[in-house]
C-alpha cells in the first residue's frame, strides 16, 4: 500500500460534503477515490471541487472499485450495519457516521464482521480527536480536578419539523433509527464513559415523544462507580446547548456552547478550584477534528498505529443507548 489510502464515500449527506470530504481532502495521508450517491448529477460539483475520481450511482460500484482501500458512511443510522457488513465483505475498511448502529446487537454483528474479516471499523465520534477533548481528557486523568464525581452534557438543538410535526426526516423516523438519543445523546454518553475511565452501572431516563414513538426530548440519568453520576441532556426542540461540564473533588471544567463541534476556531474550556466562583480561561488552537479522526484512521489503515477507539468501544456506548432507550420507555431503572 502506497503512502496514502484512497476512500470511498456512500452518500451524498450534508456531512460528509461540508465535513467529512474536505477533511479528508485536506490530510497528510488520504484521498478520495469514489464517491457514490443516488443523484449523481447533484453531486458534479462537489466531485470537481475536491478532485475525487469516480462519481457512481451505485454504492455497490463504490465497493467493486479495486482502488477504494476505505469508505466512509454516512448514510442514515438504519442503513450503517447492512452497509458497513457489505464494505467489510467487500475487504474495505470502514469509518462509520455516528451512532455505530441503531443497538448493540447490531454493533455486535459489525464489530465480530471486522475482526473476522481483518479489516478496521471505528465509529466517527470526530469530537474525540480535537486537542481541547483530549488535553480535558488528560486534564481528569490525571487527576488535576480531583476524582471526578459529576459530567453533564448537553447536545440540543431546534428542529423545526420536530415541532411542527409536518417535516419528514430519517431523524425523526423510529424505523430508520431516529430520535435525540441516538442523534445526539451518543455524544454525552461517550464523553461520560471517556471521562470517568468506566461504564455505568444503572440507569434512568424521561423523554418526549411525537405520536410515531420517536424521542425528540430526552434526558437521562447515568450512575458510575467510585460515586460518579451523569447527566445527559439530548432534544431537537431547545434553544442551542452545546456544552458539558465535569466537576472533579477538587475543581471543574466548563466549556462554552462548542462543545463537540468548534469547528477551526481557537478552542477555550475554563477551570475553576474547589471553592472559586470564577476560573482561568484555557485557549486550545483552532483544529479540524475531521482532518484528525480521518487521518488517525488512516495510519491505522496503513499500520502505522492501532485505533484509540476500537468496535468494542462503540458496542460497549450502544448498550448505554439501549439501556437509556429502555429507561425512557419503561420509566424504570435499568441495570446495564
Amino acid at each position: 500500500m502506497s503512502e496514502r489510502i484512497k476512500w470511498g464515500v456512500l452518500g451524498n449527506a450534508t456531512i460528509a460534503r461540508v465535513c467529512v470530504i474536505p477533511a479528508i481532502g485536506k490530510s497528510r495521508n488520504g484521498e478520495v477515490q469514489a464517491l457514490a450517491t443516488r443523484s449523481p448529477g447533484k453531486a458534479a460539483g462537489l466531485v470537481a471541487e475536491h478532485g475525487i475520481r469516480q462519481l457512481y450511482g451505485s454504492y455497490e460500484q463504490v465497493l467493486s472499485d479495486s482502488d477504494v482501500d476505505a469508505v466512509y458512511i454516512p448514510l442514515p443510522n438504519h442503513l450503517h450495519h447492512v452497509w458497513t457488513l457489505r464494505a467489510l465483505g467487500a475487504g474495505k475498511h470502514v469509518l462509520c457516521e455516528k451512532p455505530l448502529a441503531r443497538n448493540a446487537f447490531e454493533a455486535l454483528e459489525m464489530g465480530k464482521a471486522a475482526a473476522d474479516q481483518g479489516l478496521l471499523l471505528m465509529e466517527a465520534f470526530m469530537y474525540r480527536f480535537h486537542p481541547r477533548s483530549r488535553e480535558i481528557r488528560l486534564w481528569v486523568a490525571d487527576g488535576r480536578i480531583g476524582t471526578p464525581r459529576l459530567v453533564r452534557s448537553s447536545f440540543c438543538f431546534h428542529m423545526e419539523g420536530a415541532i411542527s410535526g409536518n417535516v419528514s426526516t430519517p431523524r425523526l423516523e423510529p424505523n430508520m433509527g431516529g430520535g435525540a438519543l441516538l442523534d445526539v445523546g451518543c455524544y454525552g454518553v461517550s464523553l461520560s464513559r471517556w471521562m470517568f475511565g468506566q461504564e455505568p452501572t444503572r440507569l434512568q431516563a424521561q423523554a418526549v415523544r411525537r405520536p410515531s414513538g420517536v424521542d425528540v426530548h430526552l434526558v437521562g440519568l447515568l450512575e458510575f462507580p467510585e460515586q460518579g453520576i451523569a447527566v445527559v441532556e439530548a432534544s431537537f426542540i431547545t434553544a442551542l446547548q452545546q456544552t458539558y461540564t465535569i466537576v472533579g473533588s477538587d475543581g471543574v471544567i466548563e466549556l462554552p456552547h462548542d462543545a463537540f463541534i468548534p469547528w477551526e476556531k481557537d478552542a477555550t474550556f475554563t477551570v475553576r478550584r474547589r471553592d472559586e466562583e470564577t476560573g482561568r480561561e484555557y485557549v486550545v488552537p483552532g483544529a479540524d477534528e475531521y482532518q484528525l479522526m480521518v487521518e488517525h484512521f488512516a495510519d491505522a489503515v496503513l499500520e502505522r498505529t492501532t485505533l484509540d477507539f476500537p468496535p468494542h468501544d462503540s458496542v460497549s456506548n450502544m448498550r448505554v443507548l439501549d439501556a437509556l432507550a429502555e429507561a425512557a420507555r419503561t420509566g424504570e431503572t435499568v441495570t446495564v
